[in-house]
């Protein structure tokens, strides 16, 4: 199309304002057919005519690409993203298993976790660590094996620099994606949604935070959320629960080259993880290794529910360091009391 326009273009911008005749003589006045016609046969008005014409439709494929509408996640629905099987194919080649671990004990919470549902209710699910790539959010919320019977269906909250690739933008749009600003989460955690999201609170800084870094020891697992309490401000504005969800084996899928200390800083600004990368063979393929997922006790916000969402605006720094340091317990408890079943015994979780 960008072919086409740019030659009737060309013969359209021809400084002499002749027409272009035939050899008889005579001005053609018959429309191209094909991709074959001569367009010396044209006129320049039909020249003009035919460049206008394939420049508006290259304007509109251009603007349909960006802003089109089959990025819409109805569109991802009625091709059963979700169901390809190319998502069973990577399981097949991973494997995971999922184990629930609420603790022993009475809790005060007895009367919200009989109400709560784990594959309807509004909740956030915070899937730790990271990685250097997210495995464990992407295999909790694609194939149908992964959400069906656990924690059923949700958003993932992925970065925005995943946008800048135009095939992967159309991609997460697809399967409901928000961007990983704070606006676009607190809008999807308002009423009126599902609200129910899945984050990995580490994000790209987490990726850095593990060996080889110097002070990190082979058997040391790192995550990153001592200084992150964003998702804990907006799970109490909103009055959404949180439940964290430890993936054993998803730092082991590809391991990396540690970079000058510049890079970190960089890829942090940027928010663009900069790293490199090396899987199964030296190639970015990641190796075989069975994923665990330990779903831990619901963390729930600490404020009335018959508050409104103004009020819970105003929610002070008291109630957020509670609820962070809850979560922080509770997925340090739930990695070392099922380190074993993992065959990790002699590893060890820094919360960095």
């Amino acid at each position: 199309m960008y072919r086409r326009w740019k030659r009737y273009h060309k013969l359209a911008t021809r400084k002499n304002d002749e027409d272009i005749t035939t050899s008889s003589g005579e001005c053609s006045k018959e429309p191209p057919r094909g991709d074959h016609v001569d367009s010396s046969l044209l006129s320049r008005e039909q020249c003009s005519k035919f460049a206008l014409r394939y420049r508006t439709a290259l304007t509109l494929v251009l603007v349909a690409s960006i802003f089109g509408l089959h990025r819409s996640v109805r569109v991802g629905q009625w091709l059963n993203v979700r169901r390809w099987r190319l998502w069973d194919a990577w399981l097949n080649y991973v494997g995971f298993t999922v184990l629930r671990d609420t603790g022993c004990g009475a809790s005060s919470e007895d009367a919200r976790e009989t109400s709560f549902d784990p594959r309807s209710s509004p909740v956030i699910y915070a899937f730790v660590p990271h990685g250097i790539f997210p495995f464990g959010l992407a295999f909790s919320c694609l194939p149908e094996r992964g959400y069906g019977r656990t924690w059923g269906l949700f958003r993932p909250v992925v970065a925005t620099a995943t946008r800048l690739f135009p095939l992967v933008r159309t991609f997460i749009d697809w399967m409901g994606g928000v961007d990983a600003s704070r606006q676009a989460v607190s809008f999807a955690l308002e009423s009126g949604g599902d609200r129910r999201l899945g984050i990995s609170p580490g994000g790209i800084g987490e990726i850095f935070e593990t060996y080889p870094k110097p002070g990190y020891h082979p058997n040391d697992e790192a995550a990153l959320l001592k200084d992150r309490d964003g998702m804990f401000k907006l799970a109490l504005k909103h009055g959404v629960p949180i439940v964290p969800v430890y993936c054993f084996g998803v730092t082991k899928m590809f391991r990396r080259v540690q970079l000058p200390h510049f890079v970190e800083s960089l890829s942090r600004f940027l928010r663009i993880s900069l790293c490199l990368l090396y899987g199964k063979w030296g190639l970015p393929i990641p190796f075989r290794q069975r994923l665990m997922y330990v779903v831990g006790k619901t963390i729930w916000p600490d404020l009335a529910s018959e508050m409104t969402t103004r009020e819970r605006s105003s929610i002070d720094d008291e109630l957020v360091r509670k609820m962070h340091d809850a979560f922080c317990d509770e997925v340090q408890r739930i990695f070392d009391r099922n380190k074993i079943h993992y065959g990790w015994a002699n590893k060890t979780l820094r919360i960095v």
